[in-house]
C-alpha cells in the first residue's frame, strides 16, 4: 500500500465505475461482497431499483494507475467502502466533504469503517455513532442440522409475496431499527427469481425464511435470514440456511457468504455450527448533526 497516493475519482455512471473498478472487486469476492452484489443489482434494474436519488462511486487510484480501494452510495443508504489506509479515507472523507455531499453513515471493514468515521467527524462537525458490528462468514463444509426440526424447505414463489414482504420489513427494522422502504417491490424482485427459501411445517406453514443475492463473481450471499420472535428456538433458522447455502453451492458457487450481528451470540454459533467460518469485521457507524 505504500505506492498509493490518496487519489480518489468519483462518478455517478455505473459503467464507468465498473469499467474502472470491476477487476479489483472481483480480485476478492468475499469482502467486496457488498459492492458487487449493489452493482449486479443496479445493473439489472437500474438506480431505480435503490430509490430516487442518483448512487455514485469513487475509486482510490494508486500511482501505478491500480484501483486499490473503492466506494459506493445508493441514496438513502450509508456510504460503502473497502479496506483502505486511514490517510486514504480521510482523503475520501475530504472529497466528499467539499463536494456538499452529507452522509448518514459508513459501512465497510471494521478498521477502515473507523477510520472514515473519525475523519469524517473532523471535516464535518457530525458526531458519529458504532451502530453495528458485523462479522463476515465463509462457508466450509455444509454440516446441516441434526436432527433437523420437522417439515421441509420450499422454493417460495409468487404467492407468498405478502409473508414475504411482511417478514422483510420486520426484518429490517429489527436489524436497523428502521423500517424498509418498499418491501413490496424488494419481495417482488426476489420471487421473481427464486431468491427466497422457507422451511415450512409437515402441514405447510412457512416459519423461517433465507434468501439469497445473485452469484456475481463466484459468490452467493445469504440473506436474509429470519425467523418471527414467536417462533425463534426450535431449529428453524439453521434448517432454512443450510438449504439455501445447500442451493447456492448447487448453483455453482465457489463461495457461500453471510453477514451476523456481533450483538447476536445466538446466529453466530448457529451459522457456525452448520459449517461457516469467519472471515473479517465490519462496522457501521451512523452520522448525526
Amino acid at each position: 500500500m505504500d505506492s498509493v497516493s490518496p487519489d480518489w475519482h468519483t462518478t455517478r455512471d455505473l459503467e464507468v465505475f465498473l469499467d474502472r473498478a470491476g477487476s479489483f472487486l472481483r480480485s476478492e469476492p468475499a469482502l467486496h461482497t457488498v459492492q458487487l452484489t449493489v452493482t449486479d443489482a443496479l445493473g439489472r434494474s437500474g438506480s431505480a431499483a435503490f430509490g430516487a436519488e442518483a448512487p455514485y462511486f469513487a475509486w482510490l487510484a494508486g500511482r501505478d494507475g491500480a484501483v486499490r480501494a473503492t466506494a459506493l452510495r445508493t441514496p438513502p443508504y450509508e456510504l460503502n467502502l473497502t479496506a483502505t489506509t486511514p490517510e486514504a479515507a480521510d482523503a475520501l472523507a475530504a472529497r466528499l466533504a467539499e463536494a456538499g455531499h452529507t452522509l448518514p453513515g459508513v459501512n465497510g471493514p471494521a478498521h477502515t469503517a473507523a477510520d472514515f468515521a473519525a475523519a469524517w467527524e473532523r471535516r464535518t462537525g457530525a458526531t458519529a455513532e458504532l451502530t453495528m458490528s458485523q462479522r463476515l462468514y465463509r462457508l466450509g463444509t455444509l454440516t446441516p442440522p441434526e436432527p433437523a426440526p420437522a417439515g421441509r424447505a420450499r422454493v417460495a414463489a409468487g404467492d407468498d409475496r405478502v409473508l414475504v414482504a411482511r417478514w422483510k420489513a420486520e426484518f429490517s427494522t429489527a436489524a436497523d431499527g428502521r423500517p424498509m422502504r418498499d418491501p413490496d417491490r424488494w419481495a417482488e424482485d426476489r420471487l421473481a427469481r427464486g431468491g427466497i427459501t422457507f422451511w415450512e411445517t409437515p402441514e405447510g406453514t412457512p416459519v423461517s425464511m433465507a434468501g439469497a443475492l445473485p452469484k456475481v463473481a463466484g459468490q452467493i450471499r445469504i440473506a436474509p435470514v429470519y425467523t418471527p420472535p414467536a417462533l425463534r428456538g426450535r431449529g428453524y433458522a439453521a434448517a432454512a440456511t443450510a438449504a439455501v447455502s445447500h442451493a447456492a453451492q448447487a448453483a455453482g458457487a465457489d463461495e457461500v457468504l453471510l453477514f451476523t450481528d456481533l450483538a447476536n451470540p445466538t446466529s453466530n454459533g448457529l451459522y457456525q455450527r452448520i459449517g461457516y467460518r469467519p472471515v473479517r469485521d465490519f462496522a457501521r457507524h451512523t452520522f448525526r448533526t
